[in-house]
């Protein structure tokens, strides 16, 4: 396996690295970057919990290859923690009790702001259908679609 360069921005710090050519984005961020917001459970795209923003989109880090993140953005919990905005995403969640382990949650919050970003967290259906990849095993997803619905009444940013 070949090593690469890379160049990509992640949480709005360019970066500059030299990976295996198979080398996962979750991995790049957890072992290169210690950011370790994004977890490591299914590997096959169906749970959520190691979503990261690549240019606004939400993508699975366990099955997205570092190499395809050249040249793009990419947004962690931890960068999205840094952000003004991110204080609404918190009290939201805090305010409906929607975390428990917490395992799941910075996959929820990031697909969240994917889809208010995106103009598609208009009304509860919106919200059920948009964290369909997501799964969470401790809180039976009332409290967190309870915090999204708060959130849609903040409006995109």
């Amino acid at each position: 396996m070949a090593d690469v360069s890379l160049k990509l921005t992640v949480n709005g710090t360019p970066r500059e690295l030299t990976v295996p050519e198979q080398e996962l984005l979750l991995d790049t961020l957890r072992d290169r970057l210690g950011l370790k917001g994004a977890k490591r459970s299914c590997d096959v795209q169906v749970c959520g919990v190691c979503t990261v923003l690549v240019d606004g989109e939400p993508v699975s880090a366990c099955t997205f290859l570092a190499v395809d993140a050249a040249g793009r953005e990419v947004l962690t919990i931890e960068g999205f923690a840094e952000s003004a905005e991110f204080e609404e995403f918190e009290r939201a969640f805090a305010d409906q009790a929607a975390v428990q382990c917490g395992f799941c949650t910075s996959g929820f919050v990031l697909t969240l702001k994917a889809l208010r970003d995106a103009g598609e967290l208009r009304d509860r259906e919106d919200i059920i259908e948009g964290l369909d990849g997501n799964i969470c095993r401790c809180t039976g997803y009332k409290s967190i679609v309870e915090a999204a619905e708060s959130l849609t009444a903040g409006g995109a940013s």
